[in-house]
């Protein structure tokens, strides 16, 4: 197969649609990157930890929040692993286009990143237990913010394949990975959604909740799925012996359930 030409006009579309899909791949990284790190790894901060009125301290509206932003980090991943789909016929000879794009996205999530939620709205800073909370903004700022975008105007300057196949199915397996690890159960969580099979009883369901000491948070309409606040998670597999199919206090799981139940 002869290598894509990028001055063919026929080529163009598609490379502007491998250019999205690489800017939008970065964006989510730049997400995953930061929930893994800062909130779940070194636990620096939570997306709402500065937001100002005692409802926002609450851990529960945290984690809710961190759910809620990996949930959107989810959606745009989805959107540009779809347009890489999109524009396979041309990822192995563009894969330069595709990475100079993601290092933009990824450049760019941490730019505004810092001046809009750190610096306009204070929503957080990358580092809350330190006398100088500015110098880890303005290393993070230039680190991962300006040195990416440096790196994707070097790329760009370039020509030809850098790495063919290989450089593109490892930006996306680099994607789909990151979004499961960010959605691992944050430390400070007690939130379990529990998933219940259908035609499980009330009884079985009241059973398994007092099989793991579990306080009621929420439960949806139709009783199939519930929110439990259980202090020790050792005891949550007695509920798969009470008709639960899925026990999980990630915080995608916490944030998506809970939104549910704020709308409902």
């Amino acid at each position: 197969m002869n290598a894509v030409r990028h001055s063919d006009v026929s080529v163009i579309p598609h490379l502007r649609t491998l250019g999205w899909a690489g800017f939008l791949l970065g964006v989510a990284m730049g997400g995953f990157f930061d929930g893994i790190l800062l909130h779940q790894v070194l636990q620096w901060h939570h997306l709402l930890s500065l937001v100002p009125g005692e409802p926002w301290r609450d851990i529960k509206v945290q984690i809710l929040a961190d759910g809620l932003f990996h949930m959107l980090m989810y959606l745009i991943a989805v959107i540009g692993l779809w347009k890489l789909w999109k524009a396979r016929e041309v990822a192995a000879s563009g894969d330069r286009v595709l990475l100079a794009s993601s290092a933009l996205g990824f450049g760019v999530f941490n730019i505004v990143d810092a001046a809009v939620f750190h610096w306009i709205l204070r929503f957080h800073r990358i580092r809350l237990d330190t006398d100088n909370p500015l110098f880890w903004d303005l290393l993070w700022f230039v680190v991962f913010g300006l040195a990416f975008v440096a790196l994707a105007w070097w790329l760009q300057r370039g020509s030809g394949p850098i790495g063919g196949k290989a450089s593109t199915a490892t930006l996306a397996l680099a994607v789909l990975v990151g979004g499961p690890v960010a959605a691992l159960p944050p430390q400070d969580a007690d939130t379990v959604m529990v998933f219940f099979k259908p035609g499980t009883t009330p009884a079985q369901v009241f059973a398994g909740i007092d099989a793991v000491d579990g306080r009621i948070l929420w439960a949806a309409p139709q009783g199939d799925v519930w929110a439990l606040d259980v202090r020790d998670k050792s005891k949550t597999a007695a509920l798969y012996r009470h008709g639960a199919f899925l026990v999980s206090n990630s915080a995608l799981a916490v944030g998506c359930v809970k939104w549910t139940s704020a709308r409902g």
